[in-house]
């Protein structure tokens, strides 16, 4: 798999870029937490501008899969506030698009994002998920025997062809495991709340991974609770548990598994974190 092994780097470390890659969007701010350079698919937080328009239709040759973190994002009549979550698959139109107050938006895309004029396939629509509002709906309850209590999910996509799932997890404060765990699908997250605390260190708000398929990890927990934006790419998520509990602390050492070209912006997070801390929910601000 050509996309990189991330776990974990603060996104606020990665600089901002001007215009999304492949030309579609230039007016945005690109932070890009990962890419498959063979594919072109990729992972980003895009911040649009307050006042940006687009007002002729535009067609992507990718699947965009988009969740907004802080502002808003209206595509044709439909408006995206905060925590509202689409999958749009490739050659779905979007007659239009602005953003009156300006957005922060965690979008992830299946290949290069450039315009093209090829419509939707055949199954796109039943793949298709027009809008979820994470903050309605209900909590499932524990999705695995030897999950941890403490937990819910809310559901954004469970794709009917490849499996592929996305999802927000909420946990409860002062919530642990113990054992190590792994799935035969890659495994992606962004921290949108709270701290989450693992092996490798201790995530904040803005933190991501790209875990390819089974890779153990864990055990992990959390002192202030937290919400975090999961999604497999490969089927949906299964999970294997080790056989015997290990030791867990709340005060890990940061010790990240991150391409070369991140070593740079691992300095640049560790120099930086408490004042990420002082931050808080305004790491996500649109300026």
């Amino acid at each position: 798999m050509a996309r990189p092994f991330i776990e974990f780097i603060q996104c606020q470390a990665l600089p901002w870029q001007r215009g999304l890659y492949g030309g579609a969007r230039p007016e945005l701010d690109v932070r890009m937490l990962s890419m498959d350079e063979e594919t072109g698919a990729s992972s980003a937080l895009l911040r649009y501008p307050g006042g940006w328009a687009r007002n002729e239709p535009e067609r992507l040759g990718a699947d965009e899969e988009l969740f907004v973190l802080r502002g808003e994002l209206r595509i044709g009549q439909t408006l995206y506030g905060p925590y509202s979550y689409a999958y749009l698959p490739a050659g779905y139109e979007r007659p239009s698009a602005s953003s009156r107050s300006g957005a922060v938006v965690v979008s992830f895309f299946s290949a290069e994002p450039s315009v093209t004029s090829d419509t939707m396939d055949e199954a796109a629509p039943q793949r298709m998920v027009s809008k979820v509002d994470a903050l309605e709906g209900p909590w499932t309850g524990n999705f695995h025997p030897d999950f941890p209590p403490g937990a819910g999910r809310k559901w954004l996509k469970q794709d009917p062809l490849s499996g592929e799932q996305t999802w927000v997890l909420g946990t409860l404060p002062l919530r642990s495991g113990r054992r190590p765990e792994r799935h035969p699908v890659v495994e992606e997250l962004f921290l949108i709340s709270g701290m989450l605390a693992g092996p490798l260190g201790t995530m904040y708000p803005g933190a991501y991974f790209w875990r390819p398929p089974h890779e153990w990890h864990g055990p992990f927990g959390t002192l202030t609770g937290n919400v975090e934006l999961f999604r497999t790419i490969g089927g949906p998520l299964s999970t294997e548990y080790a056989d015997q509990d290990v030791e867990f602390s709340f005060e890990p050492e940061y010790r990240p598994i991150l391409p070369a070209d991140e070593h740079e912006a691992q300095a640049s997070y560790k120099s930086l974190l408490p004042s990420y801390l002082a931050l808080g929910p305004q790491i996500f601000e649109m300026e």
